[in-house]
């Protein structure tokens, strides 16, 4: 590529092509990984487009996914860790549910990868029924239950996505009183799936109000556990930054990385959302929703207890 070109801005073709080639090398190597996220919804036909990329890897395989990406260049540079708050990729911390943030500094974009050894509120092995690069729409749509607001409707439309293909799990990621009432003209939810999500038994859902202070209460507890999840591992990041700010080393991911290992193992809890106790949390997620939307709805809240799945 010229040097004019390299100065282009990464269309979304290139971005998903080159993302997509470095999940394809690490699967034909026996490494387990998936796209999800951003990246899967574009792919499933419920986005337009996206910046970054994020990827699900085995826990167990993060050294050689490390060794890959560090080897892997895009317009003739390669990788770094992003910045002083990326944990090491390292099985270790993936197996508790870090997260290892990575970058390539082409201009006048960067481009980021983000990977996860574990899918946040994931309630089954991810590794399970991949759709080639991508991870299958049940996990990518777990993933969409956040405290950003503009997630939901991505959620809602895989949810969406699923019914149509006959995947009864779909119920679960229903987030708009209208699309709950369209659905259920089709096909009555699934006990097994009514089980896991009370309100569902107010199908065909004609007391919109009520329904949809239902929905609301559902999304400020997946956001209460979401913020609650967010602050349990930011608070040994302060510490683990200055350490790694203090001796940086530069942009090399052999040496920064040696660095963050010996800084996390100083610094980051193996398992923080265990040491601060999984119950702990979804109590007083339920909690803040008993103030924020009152009590009368904490008996229609979603089962959590499930979506801790490999921690």
């Amino acid at each position: 590529m010229s040097g004019s070109d390299s100065n282009l801005v990464i269309s979304y073709a290139e971005l998903e092509g080159f993302f997509s080639d470095l999940v394809a090398t690490a699967q034909a190597r026996g490494i387990p990984c998936a796209i999800t996220s951003g990246m899967a919804c574009v792919h499933f036909g419920v986005a337009a487009t996206t910046k970054d990329c994020d990827v699900l890897c085995a826990a167990e395989n993060s050294e050689e996914f490390r060794e890959l990406i560090a080897a892997t260049g895009l317009r003739g540079l390669f990788p770094g860790y992003r910045g002083n708050i990326s944990p090491p990729l390292d099985a270790r911390w993936m197996q508790g549910g870090w997260t290892s943030h990575f970058i390539w500094k082409t201009k006048p974009e960067e481009a980021c990868l983000d990977v996860f050894g574990r899918a946040p509120r994931g309630s089954s092995p991810w590794e399970k029924d991949l759709r080639g690069l991508y991870a299958r729409p049940n996990v990518v749509a777990e993933m969409k239950w956040t405290s950003r607001e503009k997630d939901w409707p991505f959620a809602t439309a895989l949810g969406g996505y699923m019914l149509d293909e006959g995947d009864l799990d779909g119920w679960r990621h229903l987030y708009d009183v209208d699309v709950l009432r369209r659905y259920a003209k089709q096909n009555p939810p699934p006990a097994h799936v009514v089980g896991l999500r009370p309100l569902l038994n107010l199908a065909p859902f004609t007391d919109t109000l009520r329904v949809k202070r239902l929905l609301l209460a559902e999304r400020a507890f997946w956001s209460e556990l979401d913020e609650l999840r967010v602050r349990i591992y930011q608070k040994p990041l302060h510490a683990y930054t200055t350490a790694v700010r203090q001796g940086s080393l530069g942009d090399n991911l052999a040496d920064s990385h040696q660095l963050r290992l010996e800084c996390a193992l100083a610094h980051l809890p193996l398992q923080p959302l265990r040491d601060y106790g999984l119950d702990r949390m979804i109590a007083e997620a339920k909690a803040n929703v008993g103030v924020t939307v009152g009590p009368d709805v904490l008996e229609w809240l979603p089962t959590a207890e499930n979506h801790f799945y490999g921690l």
